[in-house]
């Protein structure tokens, strides 16, 4: 399998929207309340929208009021891999996909049982997969 870590910037920015690009490939963050899945309730499972990587379940999936699509466990830790950052003059941890380097939001110590985490991602950096579809 090749890995989506060698593509170039061109590729990414052909593969990607502009929004899409930003977050993922800039580390940027949309606005609160906006993105397709802060408020999703379907089935399914929600992947990297750069390399298609199935990240978090729908069964860890909940409305942490942030304005977020928020969960409480990835599929498996070993899909994700986490980052000390401190821009914005804050210290957070990011979340990226282990897989393409995509940023896709932060972790924090602030979550429900049973893991007491919040994995706040940004839905600009996730596609859907419904558990019908093939």
């Amino acid at each position: 399998m090749t890995s989506h870590k060698t593509k170039t910037d061109q590729e990414w920015r052909a593969e990607l929207s502009p929004e899409e690009y930003r977050i993922t490939r800039e580390a940027g963050t949309e606005r609160a309340f906006t993105g397709r899945y802060w408020d999703h309730k379907d089935v399914g499972q929600y992947c990297c929208v750069c390399c298609g990587t199935p990240l978090f379940s729908s069964d860890t999936k909940y409305d942490s009021g942030s304005g977020w699509p928020s969960y409480w466990s990835p599929i498996s830790p070993d899909v994700l891999t986490v980052n000390r950052d401190t821009s914005h003059g804050m210290i957070r941890e990011e979340v990226v996909c282990r897989q393409c380097d995509a940023h896709l939001g932060h972790v924090f110590p602030d979550g429900p049982d049973p893991t007491g985490l919040r994995y706040c991602i940004n839905s600009a950096s996730l596609s859907f997969k419904a558990e019908t579809d093939d």
